[in-house]
């Protein structure tokens, strides 16, 4: 493993590591037409911040890992999450980890995509090491709106336009067929898809993202604790007629050991100015 992880840093840093400010200002959280825990929508104050422009590639965390010596919990537990195409079952996947995300009888992680099987735990930790932290999902959302100028994507309002994706997500019917339509089957490199109204690569589809929060019904008054962390953006395993899970108010959740497949994670940053 850090063979291939000190190879990894002989590659450029790739898009991920400069930041976006995110104006402040009152946004609508939810969707009342959405899903469940969608609802109900409520108004929410937000403070300007920093936010990655994409999310945490494979060669960024591997100049991370060389550095800090650092050993991921799918590693230490010798198995991580991942989805059986045709049939849509999950399972833990012995050796699978952020270098073999589909286990080690699948491909390398790629330098330029989005880092995958982290745990919340992995992605908090990365975060902190680089003077940032993970976003609320407040914040995720609200710049996802900005980006999308209040539509229901932060590409834009069609997933198609002028015959081009605008996201990686799943194409066909799931999870029996992917036709890789988009392009890709699984992960694709960050910026794939060129860049939302604020300047953002990947705000939606390529990977969930983990958020700072804990996953709890809207209107139950607190997110302050729970059992599994919320996450945002929606992923290659996002099929618009299932999940729906690129829209800007969808929302995902695991427990903050898990590391799946198809979760990476980007960095905020509080506004010192």
């Amino acid at each position: 493993m850090r063979r291939i992880a000190l190879a990894l840093l002989a590659l450029p840093l790739v898009a991920g590591a400069d930041m976006i400010r995110v104006p402040g200002g009152q946004t609508r959280i939810g969707d009342d037409a959405g899903r469940a825990d969608e609802k109900p929508s409520f108004l929410a104050t937000v403070a300007a911040f920093e936010l990655d422009r994409a999310p945490v590639t494979v060669s960024a965390f591997a100049r991370y890992v060389a550095a800090h010596g650092i050993v991921t919990e799918a590693e230490r537990v010798g198995s991580a999450a991942v989805m059986s195409f045709g049939s849509g079952h999950w399972r833990l996947v012995d050796g699978a980890y952020w270098l073999r995300p589909l286990g080690p009888d699948g491909p390398k992680a790629v330098a330029d995509h989005p880092v995958t099987q982290v745990s919340w735990n992995d992605a908090q930790a990365y975060c902190a090491a680089h003077g940032k932290r993970l976003p609320t999902e407040i914040e995720f959302e609200h710049a996802a709106r900005l980006a999308g100028h209040g539509g229901r994507h932060a590409f834009g309002a069609q997933l198609v336009a002028a015959r081009r994706y605008r996201a990686n997500v799943w194409t066909g019917a799931f999870p029996a067929i992917n036709t890789a339509a988009d392009g890709y089957r699984t992960t694709s490199p960050v910026g794939a898809f060129g860049r939302d109204g604020l300047g953002f690569e990947d705000l939606a589809g390529n990977v969930w993202e983990w958020s700072a929060d804990w996953y709890a019904p809207y209107g139950t008054g607190t997110t302050a604790t729970g059992s599994e962390k919320a996450m945002r953006g929606g992923s290659f395993l996002c099929d618009p007629n299932v999940c729906y899970g690129f829209r800007v108010s969808a929302r995902a959740h695991a427990t903050p050991d898990s590391a799946l497949m198809h979760v990476g994670f980007r960095c905020a940053r509080d506004l010192t100015d």
